[in-house]
């Protein structure tokens, strides 16, 4: 082989290998800042075909219901916790912060934050939804009959 050519391609080859282990370096950092979302059924059973479960101390995006009667607010302090169900099992969300104004009992909301048991999520964000006739299909799915729109009247 030409020593040219043999040169051109070592260098080649070591860029190439950079690349690859710049990409596969970044993917693995970025995968710890990865959020799932689950339904509180999927918290307690994992997904569909029964993996991904979620392990105590994972972020993730949980959704569903809030449970009438489940709001629990501390008179002292901005802490809050709620109960979120689907078709299923029910889950318990800690929260400390001022809520959105549309959270409501009985109402779809979605709290992102770290699973601290594995029926406790430690919400860090809350969102709740911005129109009383839009829920995301993958909550409307979930829970399905539980759903009652809210009437202002």
């Amino acid at each position: 082989m030409n020593p040219r050519r043999k040169k051109r391609l070592t260098i080649i080859s070591l860029i190439l290998f950079g690349v690859a282990t710049v990409a596969g370096l970044s993917l693995y950092g970025l995968s710890n800042f990865v959020d799932v979302f689950y339904t509180p059924s999927e918290v307690h059973n994992g997904k569909e075909d029964g993996t991904l479960k979620p392990e105590v101390g994972q972020n993730i995006r949980v959704g569903g219901l809030v449970v009438v009667g489940s709001v629990k607010r501390d008179p002292e302090t901005l802490k809050v916790s709620f109960d979120l169900i689907d078709s299923g099992p029910m889950i318990t969300v800690q929260y400390e912060g001022i809520l959105p104004d549309l959270f409501r009992e009985g109402q779809g909301i979605v709290a992102q934050g770290e699973l601290i048991t594995p029926t406790t999520v430690m919400a860090s964000e809350v969102l709740a939804k911005h129109d009383e006739e839009y829920m995301p299909k993958e909550i409307a799915d979930a829970v399905g009959k539980h759903h009652k729109p809210a009437n202002y009247n």
